[in-house]
């Protein structure tokens, strides 16, 4: 996730249901010790009423129950299957891949899910692919009138150097996954092929679709190439999740309506004549015309946009002159602007141009304005908050799921929410009582436990929006 701001820390209930396999023979969990409790993969107990699991009562009525009815076999899937998807992901968080780079990536995962007799289809010649799981068997589709629901993944890793010491660190200086796209890549290839299995012997009500989409960490992210490549012809709803390391793994942070931010990128040039600080009334004062720019601009926008939209303009970089005496002829600003509200990320870029040519025309500096669109705001549907609130408590236990803030962060999820409905879910990573990480940094180390508990929610998650979609 672009710039992601972690929600608020919350602890996981001891029993949040973690269990899905030991881990790869031979390597370490990377966890930090956590005092007390349970610390391997497979000793955690389920909550009381989880379904799959003896004596789990299950909520009356077919729609409580349709997560439910994967829920036993997911879970069965990962005991035989667990220890694959950490080594997965373990290779792929020792060979990142940039934004649009991600030929090994993809090739790894269609490598997958082609030996499950699956047939993953290729974006041309970007890196990326997708895979339709239906009724009949693991390549066969369901039926066309039937719903499609997409799991989404990232598979991208960022510009930065791996600061772990863990036997699978990345091998690719300056690069490393620090955002957890290798998690969520692994999760819903676990919950695709999880289901796959299921669909062989059970009719699903629908199709589910698994995107494996490149560069989400870019502006405009990857997700519009996708879109493009018509992921989204057949698609109904869409699901994701995104690793946070300020909940405790076995934590399902949930918020409906905005989750994260619209992020666009501005870079303002200012221009003048240049001359001799001596002599200012000469010439155009270039860094005083780019300060006022830069302290007004925001506290304007603030003065004409309901605060409710939560719009924040941040520089990043100021630059201007190479030597003390000498007035520069450019200087230039850059930074980002974020918004909740997606009808004030729509009128944003004509608001910003007009209020920064109004401040700098007393300074009769010339004046460049480019505004770069990023990502709208994840928007989460109520209904499909509420097929993963109820795919928690049917899959992991009442008390996994927790209410999270909104974020600032920028996710290009929200370019496929602009046109099905979907939700974004917050998936914990943190081991209880140890440290809390920080997206975006290179030390950034994520509970495995987390595999399991995401595949579960998504397995369980498709299944659920699936039967709601297929009647309503």
């Amino acid at each position: 996730m672009s710039d992601h701001i972690a929600a608020m820390p919350a602890a996981a209930p001891a029993d949040a249901g973690l269990a899905f396999a030991d881990p790869v023979e031979g390597t370490s969990v990377d966890t930090e010790p956590a005092s007390p409790g349970p610390q391997s993969a497979t000793d955690v107990p389920e909550t009381a009423g989880a379904a799959g699991v003896p004596g789990a009562a299950a909520r009356p009525g077919a729609v409580a129950t349709r997560a439910a009815d994967v829920a036993g076999f997911v879970r069965s899937w990962l005991e035989r299957h667990g220890d694959e998807l950490v080594a997965f992901r373990r290779d792929l968080h020792a060979h990142p891949e940039l934004g649009r780079q991600e030929y090994r990536t993809t090739g790894r995962v269609i490598e997958r899910l082609t030996a499950a007799g699956l047939v993953p289809q290729r974006f041309g010649d970007l890196p990326g692919a997708y895979c339709d799981i239906g009724t009949g068997g693991p390549g066969n589709a369901a039926d066309s009138d039937g719903p499609v629901v997409m799991l989404r993944a990232d598979l991208d890793a960022l510009p930065l150097q791996d600061a772990k010491d863990v036997p699978y660190a990345s091998t690719v200086p300056g690069v490393c996954h620090a955002c957890g796209h290798d998690v969520h890549t692994t999760v819903v290839l676990g919950a695709g092929l999880a289901v796959a299995e299921y669909a062989a012997t059970h009719r699903l009500p629908g199709t589910v679709r698994l995107l494996f989409q490149p560069a989400e960490e870019t502006m405009p992210g990857g997700a519009l190439d996708a879109i493009d490549a018509g992921v989204l012809k057949p698609v109904d709803a869409a699901l994701t999740v995104h690793c946070d390391p300020a909940l405790d793994v076995g934590t399902i942070g949930l918020r409906p309506g905005p989750i994260t931010s619209a992020a666009d990128m501005l870079e303002i040039t200012l221009a003048g004549p240049g001359g001799h600080t001596s002599r200012p009334q000469n010439t155009v004062d270039l860094v005083y015309a780019l300060s006022t720019l830069a302290v007004q601009l925001p506290a304007a926008l603030n003065r004409l946009i309901d605060p409710r939209s939560a719009l924040a303009l941040v520089w990043g970089q100021v630059q201007a002159g190479t030597v003390v005496n000498a007035i520069p002829r450019t200087g230039q600003l850059r930074g980002t602007v974020r918004t909740l509200s997606r009808e004030t990320w729509e009128s944003a870029p004509e608001l910003v141009e007009r209020l920064a040519r109004q401040i700098v025309a007393p300074f009769g500096a010339e004046i460049v304005i480019d505004y770069r669109r990023g990502v709208p705001p994840v928007v989460n549907t109520a209904d499909m908050v509420d097929v993963f609130d109820s795919t928690v408590t049917q899959v992991l236990g009442h008390s996994a799921a927790t209410t999270v803030a909104q974020s600032l962060g920028g996710e290009d999820f929200g370019w496929y929410l602009t046109y099905v409905q979907g939700a974004l879910a917050r998936l914990g990573t943190r081991t209880p009582g140890g440290r809390t990480y920080d997206l975006h940094q290179g030390d950034f180390l994520a509970d495995e436990r987390a595999i399991g508990v995401g595949t579960r929610l998504l397995a369980g998650a498709a299944v659920e929006a699936l039967g709601r979609l297929a009647t309503s």
